[in-house]
């Protein structure tokens, strides 16, 4: 559990802020190599879903609006390549075409995963709530123009650019209402546990519990071994 100073108010680039980092981080967790993304953020008047491949998810709830993550090729099939090879699947087994099927199915997994991440962000540093719609990859040949389907004040466009290890580019663009959140006291955010890593703990505990169980037995092997040496045997 941490506890959380009254801090300045929380604002749209923020929030953009947060999603940035759970691109970074789920990706670069997943594939084992390094995503990183652009230090300079791009005001666009409109969000689009352009070639080669993309996805666009809806998210509603404290506040509303939309992402969407365009990949070309290059960068989708790197990414795809990588995180199956760091769960032991041989290169030559892989699909080589970023129109197959399972580099969509696989590249969806991740953009779940990456909105699954920052939607705890939001309800832990936040302390509040947004629902998500599931993504889907969509490979395309054209740019297809899309829009938030509800009411939106102040509606901001950005565009932030992301690079691959081998400098493949890939692009999110997030859509939302202008907001501002404002701490009024005080709280105590607990923080998020992490599977693996509690499964990991959970192993080093069972292997020390193991090692342990074995001191006392090699001593109760040594103490015998003394007792038959001081009766000559």
């Amino acid at each position: 559990m941490m506890k959380t100073k009254k801090n300045a108010p929380i604002s749209t680039e923020d929030i953009l802020l947060k999603l940035c980092h759970s691109v970074s981080s789920v990706l670069t967790e997943a594939t084992h190599h390094e995503v990183n993304y652009s230090p300079m953020v791009q005001r666009i008047s409109k969000t689009c879903l352009r070639p080669d491949i993309g996805c666009f998810v809806l998210f509603d709830g404290a506040f509303s609006g939309l992402v969407v993550i365009n990949f070309t090729a290059a960068a989708a099939l790197e990414v795809y390549q990588n995180y199956l090879m760091n769960m032991g699947i041989p290169k030559e087994e892989l699909a080589t075409l970023h129109t197959s099927d399972e580099v969509g199915n696989v590249m969806g997994e991740l953009m779940n995963q990456i909105l699954g991440d920052f939607t705890n962000k939001v309800s832990q540093e936040l302390q509040t709530s947004i629902s998500q719609s599931q993504p889907k990859m969509l490979t395309l040949n054209k740019q297809v123009l899309i829009s938030v389907d509800t009411n939106l004040d102040r509606p901001q466009a950005r565009r932030v650019s992301f690079f691959t290890e081998k400098n493949n580019i890939f692009y999110m663009e997030l859509a939302m209402d202008k907001t501002e959140f404002i701490q009024l006291h005080d709280f105590t955010r607990h923080e998020v546990v992490d599977p693996d890593s509690l499964l990991r703990s959970v192993a080093n505990g069972e292997n020390m519990g193991s090692h342990g169980s074995a001191a006392p037995a090699s001593q109760g092997n040594d103490d015998h071994d003394d007792l038959l040496a001081s009766l000559g045997l």
